[in-house]
C-alpha cells in the first residue's frame, strides 16, 4: 500500500499523519499475514473506523465503564482506566494487554501507553486481527462477522462499509 492508497481509503487523514502510519501499517500487515487485497481492505476499513482515520490511538472515554469487568481481566482497582482502549483497534482490558504484550514482546501491563506509538498501535491491531481469526473471515468475505468480533455488535457498520468499499477500490 502506498500513501495515495491510504489517503483514498481514509480521506480525512492528513498527509503528515498518514505518512507517520504508512510504514508501520505495511510492516504490521506483513508481520501478521494481512497480505492479500481482501484481508488488507477489511483490516484497513476496520481500523479506519476504530481510530477515526488514524486520529485516535487512545480511547476518548475515561475507561471507568471497564472498571471491575472480569471478562476483560480488570480485577484490580484502576484497571478500567489504566487498560482502556489503545492502538488502532482499541485493545481493551488487562487480559488483552497481557496477551498483546506477550505476543509483541512489550511490557504493556506496566506501560500501556506504549500502544499509543504508531508502530505499536499498528502491530497491536494486526496482532488482534490475526489472533482472532479475522484473516480467514476476510478471505471468506465475512465483513459483518469481522465487525462483530471487533466491536461486539455492529456499531458504526455504515461507516465501516464505506471505508471497506474505498479500500477494495484502492487495493485492487
Amino acid at each position: 500500500m502506498n500513501l495515495s492508497d491510504l489517503q483514498a481509503i481514509m480521506p480525512q487523514v492528513n498527509s503528515g499523519r498518514a505518512s507517520r502510519f504508512l510504514a508501520p501499517l505495511n510492516a504490521a500487515m506483513e508481520e501478521f499475514d494481512i497480505n492479500t487485497p481482501a484481508r488488507q481492505a477489511a483490516f484497513l476499513a476496520q481500523i479506519a473506523h476504530e481510530s477515526g482515520q488514524l486520529l485516535y490511538v487512545l480511547e476518548l472515554a475515561s475507561g471507568n465503564r471497564y472498571e471491575g469487568r472480569r471478562d476483560l481481566g480488570n480485577v484490580f482497582p484502576g484497571d478500567g482506566v489504566k487498560y482502556k482502549g489503545r492502538g488502532l483497534i482499541q485493545i481493551t482490558g488487562r487480559s488483552n494487554y497481557l496477551q498483546c504484550g506477550e505476543a509483541l514482546g512489550l511490557p504493556l501491563i506496566d506501560h500501556p501507553e506504549l500502544l499509543e506509538q504508531p508502530e505499536n498501535a499498528c502491530r497491536s491491531a494486526a496482532w488482534f486481527w490475526k489472533s482472532r481469526g479475522l484473516n480467514e473471515l476476510a478471505d471468506a468475505g465475512e465483513f459483518e462477522r469481522i465487525t462483530r468480533k471487533i466491536n461486539g455488535g455492529l456499531t458504526g457498520q455504515t461507516d465501516r462499509l464505506a471505508f471497506y468499499g474505498r479500500a477494495q477500490e484502492a487495493l485492487t
